[in-house]
């Protein structure tokens, strides 16, 4: 695993930081003066030659903005980086989140959200179809101040209306209905999936912040994958998704650290159990596992991060047992393409270590037109929860290879996306009683977004 993890920190920092570095000798100066606004200290103090000062613009982006023409676009070239779930970040080409926003005195409000009607159909001796919906609702405040920021964030979603099993999912593992074990299912998502909030005070060239509340995300892993612009119109979770962001509904967060432009530090402390499945209620908050994460924004086009957590018994179905998790991950967006590379480490104390890789892609052909993908694999021991099966516990490294598309119609404040991904897998041949010779599946979707 040591290995792995070497030659994956390699790839994603050393070579994109050389690409970095060409892509800046070769547009040298392009780029001046980029500064998150948290982190622009209030009153501006004199800019130096290399961050000029772009004061006579009168205007400043507030994450989350949509703003029209010029405006916009000179926003987006001041921010090197863009905020995702939590306090992730990802590149500054992301922009910032759609959506409707207005102006209530000194406080910016956002308003985003999506529908999606669904169906999916999943081949071999374990497959399954189902028509269902799933949903998201977002709503942010901030204000900024002479010394920093406040903002507060809620998200919510009605995928606790929908059957506790959730949706077919073919190799996806965790969580439970009714007690027992969800097996190639992905479960719904909590009503309350963030009530959280956030300050930045000014420091230097950047700020000390403070973010947390009863239901919010620790600093672990890569932005969840519904806020990710590689993952934007996929219709199906990652089935490595409780290897990376399982943690992006945490009851009880508290995350302090320091954000700079160029990069940002974080310790956060948290629950470690994962939700229960009661999905209609806030569980009690706990304080009882930790994580570490670093983020480097070194140019708009990318974002690389590094975590670590320690979570105190995280699933219920392996009571006693905690989890120490390693997780890289590389961002990258420009030119209407994102794409992330990311590895995981989920070492079990007691018990063994599991690696998990991703790569998932949207570009974003034209303005209506859009191809996304996703290649995964993991080593799964939770495919046989019975105790009786002669595969109980016994890990089998499976890939999945996801290709889609999507159909992209403006409707004034929103925007419909009409589309479908075909799946297909490859797994060791023990599995064929199971999931048949070479399973397949597909999801068709049609997508209300409320901004675009």
């Amino acid at each position: 695993m040591k290995t792995a993890i070497t030659a994956f920190l390699v790839s994603t920092t050393v070579l994109p930081m050389a690409a970095l570095a060409q892509e800046h000798a070769d547009h040298a100066g392009h780029e001046m003066g980029t500064m998150h606004p948290a982190a622009q200290p209030a009153p501006p103090k004199p800019a130096p030659m290399e961050a000029m000062d772009h004061s006579g613009h009168d205007m400043q982006q507030m994450p989350g903005m949509d703003m029209p023409g010029d405006a916009a676009n000179h926003a987006s070239e001041l921010t090197p980086f863009a905020e995702g779930s939590g306090t992730a970040r990802l590149p500054g080409n992301e922009g910032p989140m759609h959506g409707l926003h207005l102006m209530s005195g000194d406080w910016m409000l956002m308003a985003h959200g999506t529908v999606s009607l669904q169906y999916t159909d999943h081949g071999g001796p374990r497959g399954d179809d189902k028509l269902y919906a799933t949903s998201m609702a977002m709503l942010s405040a901030e204000r900024d101040t002479g010394w920093g920021r406040i903002q507060g964030k809620a998200m919510m979603s009605l995928e606790p209306a929908m059957d506790a099993r959730g949706y077919p999912n073919q190799f996806a593992t965790g969580e439970t209905a009714g007690g027992l074990p969800l097996v190639d299912r992905q479960h719904p998502h909590d009503l309350f999936m963030e009530l959280a909030a956030r300050i930045d005070i000014n420091a230097g060239p950047g700020t000390l912040f403070l973010y947390g509340g009863p239901v919010g995300e620790p600093a672990l892993g890569p932005s969840a994958f519904m806020h990710r612009g590689s993952a934007r119109y996929n219709p199906e979770p990652p089935i490595t998704h409780h290897r990376f962001d399982s943690t992006h509904i945490t009851y009880g967060v508290v995350t302090a650290g320091y954000s700079a432009p160029l990069f940002q530090v974080e310790a956060s402390a948290f629950r470690g159990q994962e939700p229960d499945e009661h999905r209609w209620n806030i569980e009690t908050p706990k304080l009882d596992s930790w994580s570490v994460r670093a983020t480097l924004t070194p140019s708009r086009r990318w974002a690389l991060q590094a975590s670590y957590g320690q979570l105190k018994q995280p699933e219920a179905l392996h009571p006693g047992e905690d989890e120490h998790r390693f997780t890289a991950s590389a961002h990258y967006a420009a030119g209407g393409l994102s794409a992330m590379l990311a590895f995981s480490a989920k070492d079990r104390v007691p018990g063994d270590t599991l690696t998990a890789w991703l790569a998932e892609a949207n570009w974003d052909i034209d303005a209506h037109n859009t191809l996304f993908g996703r290649i995964e694999n993991v080593a799964n021991d939770e495919l046989f929860p019975d105790h009786e099966d002669p595969l109980h516990d016994q890990a089998f490294r499976v890939s999945k290879f996801q290709l889609g598309y999507a159909r992209r119609i403006p409707l004034g404040p929103v925007e419909l996306a009409l589309g479908g991904s075909v799946n297909a897998y490859a797994k060791p041949a023990a599995l064929d009683a199971a999931y048949g010779a070479n399973p397949m599946g597909y999801t068709l979707f049609a997508r209300i977004t409320l901004g675009h």
